[in-house]
């Protein structure tokens, strides 16, 4: 596992596994989000974006994390060894997206983009999550299954399944 693609809805707890995974393997994380967007939410040119994708791509060593556009996702599964798709139950990534914008009264998103304050977007991030559930995620399942035969794929349904995937593999440098 030395080039982790990770996907899936937003507040399903992508974020931190993929914090407590790098620490684990010691491989650097690359949230999408990063370069996705610019601060005020203005996004990025889809040139720049391309750009400092390949750049990620290019590296021996990632976990990325998130969405951008779908060829991007496609390019990352592709040089990927490791796709682990984030697929909880719809209410689980409402409630823990809840709680994420409760936290960002507080402190800021570590892993959110510059400049981009998290609860003014609070309305489009619910939007955000039933459109990815109801028309991204069929989609996104499709593709997931066509690297099944080539690739390893981790698909976590559930908090538990999460908490089980970072037991086993963030404890891995610690052993």
């Amino acid at each position: 596992m030395t080039r982790v693609a990770v996907i899936g809805n937003a507040g399903g707890g992508k974020s931190t596994m993929c914090r407590k995974l790098g620490q684990a393997l010691d491989i650097a994380v690359y949230p999408v989000d990063k370069i996705q967007w610019k601060p005020g939410w203005v996004r990025t040119a889809a040139e720049e974006f391309k750009q400092r994708h390949e750049e990620w791509l290019a590296r021996e060593r990632w976990i990325i994390d998130g969405w951008g556009p779908w060829e991007a996702i496609e390019a990352r599964f592709e040089a990927a060894d490791t796709i682990i798709f984030v697929d909880h139950p719809l209410s689980t990534h409402y409630w823990w997206a809840f709680k994420r914008q409760f936290k960002c009264l507080f402190r800021p998103r570590p892993d959110g983009p510059e400049g981009c304050p998290m609860l003014p977007m609070t309305w489009q991030l619910i939007n955000m999550i039933w459109t990815i559930h109801w028309s991204a995620r069929p989609r996104l399942i499709r593709l997931v299954d066509t690297f099944r035969p080539s690739k390893q794929v981790v698909s976590i349904r559930s908090p538990r399944e999460m908490h089980q995937f970072i037991q086993i593999y963030c404890s891995v440098k610690n052993e």
